[in-house]
């Protein structure tokens, strides 16, 4: 049986989350949570979260062994973009792409 969660709008740079997520694939819950625990990245921090709220997830169900339980799959994409400036030299500017994404984590036994 398959449990999902996922965060959306989290204010950080797919590529980033996916270096991090590329990891923790195919691992017991366990082992991924004390992996990411241990990682410098922030991204490690919000990747934990929400396998954590997978976790709750599955704990609602009564016929879900929690114990047995893997990450399946991790899909990171990428949301919308925030678009800023910074002022530069002789009036000009510059472009700022603050990017966001979308995390969702399939769990499975």
């Amino acid at each position: 049986m398959e449990v999902k969660s996922q965060a959306r709008y989290v204010r950080i740079s797919p590529t980033k989350v996916r270096k991090v997520a590329n990891t923790v694939k195919g691992k017991q819950v366990e082992d991924a949570l004390s992996i990411l625990k241990f990682m410098p990245h922030r991204s490690a921090r919000i990747l934990s979260k929400v396998i954590q709220s997978a976790v709750a997830n599955a704990d609602q169900n009564t016929e879900v062994d929690i114990d047995m339980m893997r990450v399946k799959n991790i899909i990171v994409d990428q949301g919308p973009t925030l678009k800023r400036f910074r002022a530069r030299a002789m009036g000009r500017a510059t472009r700022i792409l603050k990017r966001t994404s979308h995390i969702k984590v399939i769990l499975a036994e």
